[in-house]
């Protein structure tokens, strides 16, 4: 039996602790988290901004009492300063200034990502907010109190600011969405998905911003205005939603680390040192549609990671499958999902890619409810012809078909093995010759 100490318990961090303490009893296990909760699913933080939720309660899953009621010591509130990786000793401190020195046979690292601020004027107003923790929604909501607060910029097109955008009009309140890029989401789709849901914003009086750098932020107190390389912007709240990086300090100059700074991890999640594992946001994956080693920042991974280190710090050898990156979004009614490459990505990895689109819609013609149309494109190496990415989008719920192409990448399936595949058909669900199908025969 060992002493396995797990540095953040919140996605990855709660997936390790459970699958520890439910399949390898006797293990001393400890736990150290720097924030008062467990366990928030910040992919509902909008949800419950905008209303869509009656509260905050169903975004928790975990909590110190479960764990603690299967067996491990959990101290929230209680941030790791520092970690003596030759002597293996976590040193702790609790918001009380009770020390903690921890020692441990194995190491866990679920310290998750941080959001990336920007260092420019105006940065520190008032109402100038971060999305990421319950209590920044919580403080968000509290805010929106403030009948006074009519116009909100979200700084940021990617999954978090898009999903906000909408929450905030949902809310009543005026919307600017601004982001240096050109269109939204453009890290997960082509110029013809990313066009669909650009129009779905400005449907709804979201005011695009898109080729703009924010350069400053003004205000006498709270923020006023934001100010770009190309004009202005009213905002009496404004949304930080550029993205995250990896949250590693506690790794010092012990660990290997990516490019862009992550834990570099093995297939076990094991780091360069052994015995000590890295998992969720703060750690690298391996990417099945690039093979080779990446980082994407996904609850999903950090869950499957959690596992697999979990497992592997208590001596059984399990290896990662990979990730393909599948992730979806849903605003207004508009569903779209992606997963692998996109074939601007692998153009800008020099990969000699393919693309096939299809339209058509998802039931027989003579469904006349609910029947919506369907756009797929699938990405594919046009030597290989091994499918490396797929794109969805529809008003109807197709997220079921997007786990089909994540497989397919991983098992590294041919586009040809796509145009005669097997897949059921009932009018009350889809068509007799499927959609998938159909966009693989377009291949050449």
């Amino acid at each position: 039996m060992s002493k396995i100490v797990v540095i953040g318990a919140n996605h990855a961090g709660t997936a390790a602790l459970n699958t520890i303490l439910d399949n390898y009893k006797g293990n001393e296990v400890v736990a150290f988290d720097s924030n008062s909760n467990i366990s928030f699913l910040g992919c509902g933080m909008a949800l419950w901004i905008g209303k869509q939720i009656s509260g905050p309660e169903g975004l928790f899953y975990s909590n110190k009492e479960k764990l603690e009621g299967k067996g491990a010591r959990i101290y929230m509130e209680t941030p790791v300063e520092d970690i003596d990786y030759e002597k293996k000793v976590v040193h702790a401190r609790g918001k009380d200034g009770k020390e903690y020195h921890e020692s441990f046979d194995k190491l866990i690292l679920a310290t998750g990502s941080v959001p990336i601020v920007p260092k420019i004027e105006g940065i520190d107003l008032k109402n100038v907010q971060l999305v990421k923790l319950y209590q920044n929604a919580e403080e968000v909501i509290e805010k929106l109190k403030d009948e006074s607060i009519k116009d909100v910029v979200v700084v940021g097109a990617g999954y978090i600011g898009v999903e906000l955008a909408e929450a905030f009009v949902r809310c009543g309140k005026e919307v600017t969405i601004i982001d240096c890029v050109e269109t939204c989401l453009s890290g997960y789709y082509d110029k013809d998905f990313t066009d669909i849901m650009r129009d779905n914003l400005k449907a709804h009086g979201v005011k695009l911003a898109f080729g703009e750098t924010v350069q400053k932020m003004e205000g006498s107190g709270r923020v006023e205005k934001v100010i770009t390389d190309k004009g202005e912007h009213k905002a009496d709240m404004v949304i930080m939603a550029i993205g995250f990086r990896p949250n590693t300090a506690l790794g010092g100059n012990h660990l290997e680390l990516f490019r862009n700074g992550a834990f570099l991890v093995d297939k076990y999640q094991e780091t360069s040192v052994k015995g000590v594992y890295a998992i969720g946001d703060c750690a690298t994956v391996y990417d099945n549609s690039v093979q080779e080693v990446n980082y994407i920042a996904l609850a999903s991974n950090a869950v499957r990671s959690g596992i697999v280190a979990a497992h592997n710090s208590c001596g059984k050898d399990l290896e990662s499958v990979g990730v393909q990156g599948s992730n979806g979004i849903s605003i207004w009614g508009v569903n779209m999902l992606s997963t692998g490459l996109t074939l601007t990505k692998a153009a800008k990895l020099g990969i000699q890619a393919a693309a096939v689109d299809y339209e058509d819609l998802q039931k027989p013609a003579f469904i006349e409810k609910n029947n919506q149309k369907v756009k797929i494109r699938i990405v594919y190496d046009k030597e290989s012809r091994v499918v490396l990415g797929a794109q969805m989008t529809s008003e109807y719920d197709i997220s079921m078909g997007l786990h089909m192409f994540s497989l397919a990448i991983q098992e590294k399936v041919t586009i040809d093995k796509l145009k005669l595949v097997d897949l059921f058909f009932l009018p009350h669900f889809n068509q007799p010759y499927s959609y998938i199908a159909l966009a693989a025969q377009k291949a050449e």
